[in-house]
């Protein structure tokens, strides 16, 4: 699937996401006005192919043209940022993972707004991959082994168990590790497979010579909406113009990933530390142009089915519109 790549490919990777404690500024929810008189925004994020349009959209110019200067701030979890988020130190989370923050959102922990859909899961943007000498042969064998997920209980182990359930397959036993940390961790024997997105996922393989085992990206998992551009209903209230703005100005970048998958490839370096030649080689997510109930509505059927929601969620209310 992917081509060799080097070791300090991933040793970057690794270093730019162990640095990204989240150290944040003091602003209102809405941010500060810039000098030029944009507001400005703090939004947190991932290093992953989940947040290209995010880039993208600041450096082709799409927040400046809606009055915004976006500032962000990577951070390792996405939920790490929760907090911040809560208590007004950034505005907006992007490559957050729907699953967490619906179950905030039920808890009424969180009185969530969702801006933007980020990606929805496409083929081999996350895989299970095993030691090139793997016993293990086929997903059936993955039934009681430990495999690696960045969040227990998330979007990851969700999709796989709904992929090996279609197939009949046994369920894994999950251990959390960070995205950088799976590869190490594979190759030392601390798990038996490790379910890995992209670029992480590719990096894996060419450093170890990981092999695939399963694509992540299939079956029920296919199209099924993985992450977004999230806020609070407070942040909404008091910055309409912005929250609009973000949306469109994300809306209108991800138009141009979903063309021009290309444009995603020369960005990835910019933030992901991979090299022009290493982005060649990931597999992307879809990047949706406009933000679907009906897509986001399967997705709570699915963590219903899988317990991780108690009641049903109506996601439409919640989309800004």
């Amino acid at each position: 699937m992917a081509s060799r790549r080097s070791r300090s490919g991933t040793k970057r990777l690794a270093s730019l996401v162990a640095a990204a404690a989240l150290v944040l500024v003091g602003c209102d929810s809405g941010g500060t006005s810039a000098a030029d008189g944009r507001q400005q925004l703090t939004v947190a994020a991932l290093p992953l192919t989940d947040s290209a349009a995010l880039y993208l959209a600041r450096d082709r110019g799409l927040f400046a043209k809606e009055g915004l200067d976006v500032r962000i701030q990577p951070v390792q979890q996405s939920i790490q940022a929760l907090p911040a988020l809560l208590k007004g130190q950034v505005s907006v989370i992007a490559s957050a993972n729907y699953v967490t923050y619906f179950q905030a959102y039920e808890k009424g922990t969180l009185d969530l707004r969702i801006l933007a859909e980020g990606v929805r899961i496409a083929p081999h943007m996350m895989d299970v991959l095993v030691p090139k000498d793997s016993a293990l042969k086929s997903p059936a064998d993955l039934a009681g082994k430990k495999v690696a997920v960045a969040v227990l209980n998330n979007i990851q182990s969700l999709t796989l168990n709904a992929i090996l359930d279609a197939r009949g397959a046994g369920r894994p036993v999950y251990r959390q590790i960070l995205f950088p940390q799976m590869g190490p961790a594979l190759e030392k024997g601390q798990v038996d497979a490790a379910h890995v997105v992209e670029p992480f996922d590719t990096a894996v393989q060419g450093e170890s010579g990981a092999r695939v085992l399963l694509d992540g990206g299939s079956g029920p998992a296919r199209g099924l909406p993985a992450s977004g551009y999230i806020t609070t209903g407070d942040f909404v209230k008091k910055h309409p113009e912005a929250a609009e703005g973000f949306r469109r100005a994300v809306e209108a970048a991800s138009k141009l990933a979903a063309e021009d998958p290309g444009a995603v490839r020369t960005e990835l370096p910019r933030y992901a530390k991979v090299s022009a030649g290493q982005a060649t080689s990931i597999h992307l997510p879809a990047y949706p142009v406009s933000a679907d109930p009906a897509a986001l509505r399967r997705l709570v059927r699915l963590m219903r089915t899988e317990g991780l929601l108690k009641k049903d969620i109506d996601p439409a209310p919640l989309l800004v519109k």
